[in-house]
């Protein structure tokens, strides 16, 4: 199974995916996260202004889905 660590080492290039998925994250947001799940986390529940559940759902599921694509 993938796992973070798949995104942190390649940040740069998943940067941009994170900012398709959360176009509210800005640039310096991104360089904040640098590829740390939990301030991802953080940051989309800021933005957003959902629950930490709900935040951590979605990044759940948004690496589920890149990290199985980059797989293929």
């Amino acid at each position: 199974m993938p796992n973070w660590e798949q995104v942190e080492g390649n940040w740069n290039q998943f940067a941009g995916k994170v900012k398709q998925k959360w176009g509210k994250l800005t640039d310096d947001d991104l360089t904040v996260i640098n590829g740390q799940r939990q301030e991802l986390i953080g940051k989309v529940q800021e933005r957003y202004g959902i629950a930490k559940a709900e935040a951590e759902k979605q990044v759940k599921d948004w690496e589920r889905t890149e990290l199985v694509k980059r797989k293929q």
